[in-house]
């Protein structure tokens, strides 16, 4: 008898282990994937956004003021008076709250 409850029990170590692997993903899930999700939305959202007249940094650390804004790419103005045409993916949403004295809000 003792037997038959020793065997119960090993086999249903498998059992444990797909909820303990199902957990792990679910908590992988809420504090990594989603958050990452979460910031390209608003990301994108920003540089959707932007319009002629804002101030901007670029990811390569360019300082401007569009002047254009096209289907994928900006015109700058920069401070010596030289005009850039860049992409829209390389404006740089954390700079450029910095740059207005903002902190990137944690949601």
């Amino acid at each position: 008898m003792d037997l038959v409850i020793l065997q119960d029990a090993a086999a249903g170590g498998g059992n444990g282990m797909l909820i303990m692997l199902g957990a792990m993903f679910i908590v992988m899930y809420f504090f990594m994937i989603r958050p990452q999700m979460k910031k390209n939305k608003a990301q994108m959202a920003y540089k959707e956004s932007i319009k002629k007249g804002d101030k901007i940094v670029t990811t390569g650390g360019i300082h401007g003021k569009i002047s254009e804004v096209r289907d994928t790419t900006f015109i700058i103005d920069t401070e010596g008076g030289g005009k850039l045409r860049i992409e829209k993916s390389s404006v740089s949403m954390e700079a450029t709250q910095a740059l207005n004295g903002e902190t990137p809000a944690k949601k």
